[in-house]
């Protein structure tokens, strides 16, 4: 299947790409689409969704060259437990405008300054559309905030986030690895289900 994924981070389609064999994925700037999608929802399922129909209403006015078969994209956001589950869906702009990762990992860590419960889980969610149905589907991995960053592979919040079972960050662990244990990579195997039963 041909389907549009509603990115252009790099890492998020390395990551997509290399799970999703088998199906070609295109990314926003192959589609033509350089709009800014404007997440105003206040739920990972709510932006998720903002952006697949987003998609959607563009290839409609703008017909692509390929056969699209499908639409997907996702919303993520990271859950400390003693923060009340923040930040959650503000996860990307936590600490302001611009989006910068260094900030936000810099405010996760003071942010837990003396808490010893540092339990979070990050959280995927992924919408589906294909022939005008919409499904949704999630991904979630359970593990613990650092106390520094360590590594310097992956993206975000990958520095400080230990998953469950593991001694390392994400930023530590090898692609591989966390291409199988991650939410994202949960979620999109759970998407992958569903193409595969369609």
């Amino acid at each position: 299947m041909k389907l549009v994924f509603a990115s252009n981070n790099k890492h998020k389609l390395e990551e997509v790409r290399a799970i999703l064999t088998g199906h070609e994925v295109l990314s926003l700037k192959d589609i033509g689409f350089i709009d800014e999608i404007d997440e105003t929802g206040d739920t990972l399922e709510a932006n998720s969704l903002i952006k697949a129909r987003a998609v959607q209403q563009f290839l409609e006015v703008h017909p692509s060259p390929f056969s699209i078969d499908g639409i997907f994209s996702d919303d993520t956001g990271l859950e400390i437990r003693a923060l009340g589950n923040q930040p959650g869906v503000r996860t990307a702009r936590w600490a302001g405008e611009p989006a910068v990762d260094s900030r936000n990992r810099a405010k996760a860590l003071h942010e837990l300054t003396g808490i010893t419960n540092r339990c979070a889980r990050f959280r995927t969610v992924i919408t589906l559309i294909r022939k005008n149905t919409e499904q949704q589907v999630e991904g979630i991995v359970t593990g613990r905030i650092a106390e520094k960053e360590m590594g310097d592979g992956g993206f975000g919040y990958d520095p400080l986030f230990i998953p469950e079972g593991y001694d390392q960050t994400f930023a530590q662990l090898p692609a591989e690895i966390k291409n199988t244990i991650s939410h994202r990579a949960r979620a999109i195997e759970a998407l992958r289900d569903i193409l595969e039963n369609l």
